[in-house]
C-alpha cells in the first residue's frame, strides 16, 4: 500500500525522507496521512463492515521506544550510525529522527564519540571484520528505564567495564547494558548469545496497568501511547463482564491477555510457541499480581482443537498474528472451537481481509472495525475487528428479486420459521 505521487502533498520535513525510506508518507501532512490510511482500510475491509474513523496521535513524533542503528565508515573514514537505505545495505547516517525516541538518538551520538577512544571499529559485512554491528536502545515509556544493547561481531569486548562506566557517566538514565553476540554472516540484527555487562539485563514498562519485562529480544509494541488505545479498544470489543474464559492465541509476552485479565476477564489462557516469550509472560503476570491468567507453550491451532474435543468452551478469542496473517489450519481450528466472539488485531489489512473472507464464509460476521495509527508517517496501519458467530436461528441472509417471483397470496404469507426451515 503506497500513495501515488499525484495524491501526495509536497510536505517533507525530514531531510532524509528520500534516502531513508522508513517514513513513506512524510510527503503528506498528518491529517492527509490519516485520510489516506482511512481510505485504504475502507477499500480493503469495507465489504465486511464500515470502518470507524481512524484514531491518530495527538503528537505524532518521537514515538518509537525501540531504536536500532547500524554502524559503518563513511567515505572520509568517520564512524557513522543510522539506518539502511531502502532495499540496500548502505548505511544512511542519522543524527536525529522525527519518529525515534530522542533519548535513544542522544545515546547513539555518545556511542559514536566513544568508539574512537575505545578503539572500536564498525563491522564490515563484506569482509566480516570489525567489532560493532548494531546498537539497540529500548526505553520504558512509563518507567523511563533505558536498556542499551551492543551487538558485536565477536564475543571479546575489550575494556567493557570502562566503556560501560563512560556510557553511564554520560547518560545516568541508562539502567542496563547488554552485549549481544552475532558472529554469523547474516542480515539478522540480533544473535542468539547475550552477556549482561551492567544492570539486570532487562527493563520494565507499564501498559494498561500491567508491568512488563522487556529483554533485548522480547517483542513489545514500539508505540506505547497508541498501544494503550489499541488494547483498550480490543478489550472493549470483547465485552468482558468478569465471567468469560478468554484465549489469547498469539500471546507473546502476554500483553493483551494480561490487560484483559486485569480489566474484566474471568480467566485468561495464553498460548505461544516461543518458550522465552511464555517464560516472560509468566513473569509479567507475577509482577502485575495477576492470578487469573495462565500461559502455555503450544501451537494455538492445535490447542483449540484439543479444547473443542475435550468439551471445553471459550467465550472470547484474541488473535494478533504476524504480518503474514493466520493460516487456514488456525482459522479452521478457531471455527471448530466456536467462541462467542473473536477480536482480531492486525498490522496488515491485506492479510486480514483474506482471513476475514474465510471466517465470514464459515458463519462469522464482522460487527465492528476500528483502525488505529500506530506508526505515523509510515504506510503501516493497525486494525481491530470484532467478529461474532451467526446464529442460524436468528440470522438468515437471502437475496431475492421479488419482481422475478410469481407469488400467490398464500405463498406471500410464508412464516419466518417456514422460510428458515426451507433455506437451511
Amino acid at each position: 500500500m503506497n500513495p501515488s505521487r499525484q495524491e501526495a502533498a509536497p510536505h517533507t520535513p525530514c531531510p532524509l525522507y528520500r534516502k531513508c525510506g522508513g517514513c513513506q508518507l512524510q510527503n503528506m501532512d498528518y491529517p492527509r496521512q490519516l485520510h489516506w490510511k482511512q481510505e485504504q482500510v475502507q477499500r480493503l475491509l469495507g465489504r465486511f463492515c464500515k470502518a470507524q474513523p481512524i484514531i491518530g496521535m495527538e503528537h505524532p513524533y518521537h514515538y518509537r521506544n525501540k531504536v536500532q542503528a547500524a554502524f559503518a565508515w563513511d567515505k572520509r573514514r568517520n564512524i557513522v550510525s543510522g539506518v539502511y537505505q531502502a532495499s540496500t545495505h548502505r548505511v544512511v547516517p542519522v543524527e536525529s529522527c522525527m519518529t525515534e525516541d530522542e533519548t535513544a538518538d542522544r545515546i547513539m551520538a555518545t556511542i559514536r564519540g566513544l568508539m574512537k577512544g575505545f578503539h572500536m571499529t564498525p563491522y564490515d559485512e563484506v569482509t566480516g571484520r570489525g567489532f560493532l554491528r548494531h546498537v539497540l536502545v529500548r526505553r520504558g515509556f512509563a518507567t523511563n528505564q533505558v536498556m542499551v544493547v551492543m551487538v558485536t561481531g565477536t564475543p571479546v569486548f575489550p575494556a567493557k567495564n570502562n566503556f560501560c562506566r563512560a556510557l553511564r557517566q554520560a547518560h545516568p538514565e541508562v539502567t542496563t547494558i547488554v552485549q549481544n553476540i552475532n558472529d554469523r554472516y547474516t542480515s539478522m540484527v540480533l544473535g542468539e548469545r547475550e552477556k549482561v555487562l551492567w544492570g539486570p539485563g532487562y527493563i520494565e514498562d507499564v501498559l494498561c496497568s500491567c508491568t512488563f519485562r522487556i529483554s533485548p529480544r522480547s517483542f513489545y509494541q514500539i508505540n506505547p501511547v497508541q498501544t494503550e488505545i489499541l488494547y483498550r479498544t480490543a478489550i472493549d470489543f470483547a465485552g468482558l463482564t468478569g465471567k468469560e474464559t478468554v484465549l489469547d492465541a498469539y500471546c507473546g509476552v502476554g500483553t493483551i491477555g494480561l490487560a484483559a485479565a486485569k480489566q474484566g476477564a474471568g480467566r485468561v489462557i495464553g498460548v505461544e510457541l516461543n518458550r522465552d516469550a511464555v517464560r516472560d509472560a509468566k513473569a509479567n503476570a507475577k509482577a502485575s499480581g495477576i492470578t487469573n491468567a495462565q500461559f502455555l507453550c503450544a501451537d494455538a491451532g492445535e490447542f483449540m482443537v484439543d479444547l473443542a474435543q475435550s468439551g471445553e468452551t471459550v467465550d472470547v478469542v484474541f488473535m494478533d498474528p504476524p504480518r503474514a496473517g493466520s493460516d487456514e489450519a488456525f482459522l479452521s481450528s478457531l471455527c471448530r472451537l466456536s467462541p462467542k466472539r473473536v477480536v482480531y488485531i492486525s498490522c496488515n489489512p491485506e492479510t486480514q481481509a483474506r482471513d476475514l473472507r474465510y471466517l465470514t464464509a464459515h458463519g462469522w460476521k464482522v460487527q465492528a472495525l476500528q483502525p488505529v495509527d500506530m506508526f505515523p508517517h509510515t504506510n503501516h496501519i493497525e486494525t481491530v475487528v470484532l467478529l461474532s458467530k451467526l446464529n442460524t436461528k436468528q440470522h438468515i441472509e437471502v437475496e431475492l428479486n421479488l419482481d422475478e417471483l410469481d407469488l400467490t397470496a398464500a405463498e406471500s404469507k410464508a412464516t419466518y420459521e417456514e422460510i428458515r426451515e426451507y433455506v437451511l
